[in-house]
């Protein structure tokens, strides 16, 4: 991540071909890639609020390709296909693709997160990124680029795994006679970015416990760690 300052028109040189698209609006591009701990940011000048924007623009371009291309999937796969492209994960490593990273403006202390705080970071300043490029372009800038990322990743045999919860449902009534019950066992960080963890317990077997960045994200990934645990999905999420 970048310590030294980078003028808009620095980020714009870089975005451009990783983006497809010219900015227009150097100081606002700069604005949505500056972290809260950059030395001199004031309330209102980092990218939280372009966060919260990007978030719902990628949900909408990824659930409308969704949609379009699985058009005989039920509902519950298209939820599980969509959570497995807008993940913090899935979102970091794109970051990292378009080597993102290196063009937000953040403190010397961010140097020291690990894990999943240093996820978030990255993960949040793309949803940012999409949202300086729907300010700047429109929808269809936005679209172009999340095509140009996701589409590819959409097609992966992993996503096609079917909905976790309802697949643990039916083997829970077959293995257990149980039905899965769920638990929020705690929620951190704050509401526009929120990290659950929610473990689940099916019968006398070992519970099983996930984090996710919202509740129904949590609870799938604690199903999907229980099927592959106990041999019902493969690593990839396919039904042995």
């Amino acid at each position: 991540m970048a310590f030294k300052r980078l003028t808009g028109k620095d980020i714009a040189e870089a975005l451009k071909q990783r983006t497809g698209h010219v900015f227009r609006d150097h100081e606002r591009l700069q604005r949505a890639l500056t972290h809260a701990s950059a030395r001199g940011a004031k309330a209102g000048t980092d990218y939280e609020r372009f966060e919260f924007l990007g978030d719902r623009v990628l949900g909408l371009i990824i659930a409308d390709m969704l949609f379009h291309a699985f058009p005989n999937a039920a509902e519950g796969e298209l939820s599980v296909r969509l959570n497995a492209l807008v993940n913090a994960e899935a979102l970091a490593e794109i970051a990292d693709e378009i080597g993102l990273p290196d063009l937000i403006r953040a403190g010397s202390e961010v140097k020291t997160l690990a894990g999943r705080k240093r996820v978030n970071i990255r993960a949040d300043a793309l949803e940012s990124l999409i949202a300086a490029l729907y300010l700047d372009g429109g929808m269809e800038a936005a679209k172009r680029f999340v095509l140009r990322y996701w589409e590819p990743r959409s097609k992966v045999t992993g996503a096609a795994r079917r909905d976790p919860k309802t697949e643990l449902q039916e083997w829970a009534h077959q293995a257990a006679s149980a039905t899965p019950a769920y638990q929020i066992e705690s929620r951190e960080g704050p509401d526009h970015d929120p990290l659950f963890t929610v473990s689940v317990r099916v019968g006398e077997f070992e519970p099983a416990t996930a984090t996710g960045r919202s509740k129904r994200e949590a609870e799938q990934a604690a199903a999907a760690a229980i099927l592959q645990r106990e041999g019902v999905w493969g690593q990839e999420g396919n039904e042995k």
